[in-house]
């Protein structure tokens, strides 16, 4: 059992060394998964409940989104909580939830 777990280590390593993961294009299914993260607070697909403080991201034009989340990620605008969890974010991921978002119909 342990080496079985030493050989899907081994392999995923090399896939990320060689950049195999980085090169393909995200599928529908993965890009709706990196967005869903934002649901818990900005609604089901980005649509907020009416009279919200929070934003709705459905239709938010996606360079705007973009400039928004790196200005979170480097503090330069600040925020309860989204400057922490942009953090954790790649600039593919950010890419990808603002592209989402952009393309959901308000």
């Amino acid at each position: 059992m342990k080496f079985r777990h030493s050989l899907l280590l081994a392999g995923v390593a090399s896939l990320l060394a060689t950049g195999v993961w980085a090169q393909s294009a995200p599928t529908p299914l993965h890009v709706r998964a990196t967005a869903a993260m934002c649901a818990n607070c900005h609604g089901t697909e980005g649509r907020t409940v009416e009279g919200s403080a929070i934003p709705a991201l459905a239709g938010m034009p996606k360079d705007y989104m973009i400039r928004q989340m790196n200005a979170f990620k480097d503090g330069s605008r600040t925020a309860t909580v989204m400057h922490q969890l942009t953090k954790g974010l790649t600039n593919e991921q950010i890419e990808t939830i603002a592209g989402y978002y952009a393309s959901v119909k308000r």
